[in-house]
């Protein structure tokens, strides 16, 4: 995929590519431990349908 195209291509997937865990604080662990929790209940509620 060329640059030009880059941006009109890019499907948003919910994940913030961008998280280190080098340089996140105790807040920062804790959203993305509910954040993970949360992506399993939607998982799961979507294969029960």
């Amino acid at each position: 995929m060329n640059k030009k195209n880059f941006k009109q291509n890019k499907a948003a997937d919910g994940i913030d590519v961008e998280f280190s865990r080098e340089l996140a604080d105790h807040d920062d662990l804790e959203a993305n431990t509910r954040a993970n929790a949360a992506d399993a209940r939607q998982k799961r509620q979507s294969i029960e349908k």
